[in-house]
């Protein structure tokens, strides 16, 4: 992601800072299974990037 690092990992969890917007996200990573939307709508805004670099 744009400007963020992964700065630790508990589980299936990991968590991504981003210095420059002090901004953080944590991101589920279940593996064989897809997102739901509602938890990658909120990943998404918890970045602040919004949904451009995303769409394709």
């Amino acid at each position: 992601m744009d400007g963020f690092v992964k700065v630790s990992q508990r589980g299936s969890h990991q968590k991504w800072r981003n210095d420059d917007s002090n901004r953080q996200v944590i991101v589920p990573m279940y593996r064989g299974k897809v997102l739901p939307r509602g938890t990658l709508v909120s990943i998404v805004d918890g970045s602040g990037l919004g949904t451009e670099p995303f769409c394709v």
